[in-house]
């Protein structure tokens, strides 16, 4: 049944009993230190935990400061960002540090107001900030939390529709323990992700099941209801592996923000970072990258039967289904873009780049390899 004012205290109390004796020991748990915390939160948008802590641990150690993150260079943040995906958080971040030390002397702000104005931070994150922090009477709404409220009180339709979503932050606001609220926001969401999870709810295992809703009516199951996705798009690359005789590749810059109509897909997929020369390909991929590299690097004399082909590389993001035709490029000399940079091929992974590029990498060194046995 929907929790009743009157079973509130009863509610709160076996959820944060739970919590306390079954949470996962999660590295960010152990302090409340709001920079450490508010990093956790950033890498956790949209990556699975398990992918977060080891990034987490390696950025601390080299950025163990709001000021030590504010001071570095932005290619070394991005390089430390490197694999986890969604590249604006890691700018957001430096921006909003930056910010912190500008405005607020390196302190975190207080107040909810003064987050918000923060590079990257919206309501979820400063209220988990906040709360878990500095115990700021905040309850947060993300998609665990959602899940949970959704079939607590046997919610149906999507919960992103219009005014779903400010309907379900009232009633977090109504449930939030405010006298423990950043355990009891972490107990939410940690319900969410280990229990209340959106296939196959461990429902005989909730400390809480007996206020819940579509556990008495069985619909658990089918809570939220699934929203309609966007449809597929398949999008087609190729990519220029350059290689002179001193083992040298060439890398380009992060893309401009504007879009070529003919390589509408590329700065978004390679996530505005250090790339291979990258190009829409909807004929031949050899034939597309061949014209690229003929007017970007006036390269002369280019056949296609220099285009050695690599493994095919596929990738996702978001609704795009990408599949990318990488070439092996023998040259004897690279002939640099403005803003391009020659580096060893083996090195290439120790860059700030996106995890396609990375495949692409990984895809040349294999064929080198190969090329040795």
């Amino acid at each position: 049944m929907r929790v009743k004012e009157e079973q509130l205290k009863e509610f709160r109390a076996a959820l944060l009993a739970w919590f306390a004796q079954f949470q996962r020991d999660l590295p960010w748990r152990r302090s409340r230190d709001p920079y450490r915390i508010w990093i956790s939160e950033i890498m956790l948008q949209q990556t699975r935990v398990a992918a977060v802590i080891p990034y987490y641990e390696r950025f601390l150690e080299r950025f163990p400061s709001v000021h030590a993150l504010a001071a570095a260079p932005e290619e070394e943040v991005l390089r430390m960002w490197s694999g986890l995906g969604y590249y604006s958080r890691a700018r957001n971040l430096q921006q909003a540090a930056k910010q912190i030390v500008a405005r607020h002397g390196g302190e975190f702000p207080r107040t909810k107001t003064e987050v918000l104005e923060l590079a990257g931070i919206g309501e979820y994150t400063a209220a988990a900030i906040l709360s878990i922090a500095f115990g700021e009477r905040l309850a947060v709404l993300d998609g665990n939390v959602a899940r949970v409220l959704a079939r607590l009180d046997a919610v149906r339709g999507d919960l992103r529709g219009p005014g779903r979503w400010r309907s379900l932050q009232n009633r977090a606001d109504v449930l939030l323990d405010g006298g423990a609220a950043g355990d009891w926001n972490q107990a939410m969401m940690e319900l969410g992700a280990t229990l209340c999870t959106p296939r196959s709810p461990q429902c005989l295992l909730c400390s809480v099941r007996q206020f819940c809703e579509a556990s008495k009516l069985g619909i658990a199951q089918e809570l939220p209801q699934k929203r309609k996705k966007r449809a597929e798009v398949s999008v087609r690359l190729a990519v220029a592996v350059l290689l002179d005789t001193g083992g040298n590749s060439l890398l380009l810059p992060p893309p401009a923000s504007q879009k070529n109509p003919a390589e509408d897909h590329v700065p978004s997929l390679v996530a505005k970072l250090w790339h291979f020369p990258t190009v829409s390909a909807n004929g031949s991929g050899a034939t597309s990258l061949r014209q690229l590299l003929m007017k970007q690097f006036k390269m002369k004399n280019l056949d296609t039967a220099m285009f050695e082909p690599l493994s095919k590389v596929r990738h996702t993001v978001t609704y795009r289904k990408i599949e990318v035709a990488p070439f092996l490029i023998r040259v004897r000399k690279l002939l640099p873009a403005t803003g391009s940079k020659a580096i060893e091929l083996n090195a290439v992974l120790a860059q700030p780049i996106s995890n396609l590029t990375r495949k692409v990498a990984r895809a040349a060194l294999k064929k080198l390899d190969s090329d040795l046995a």
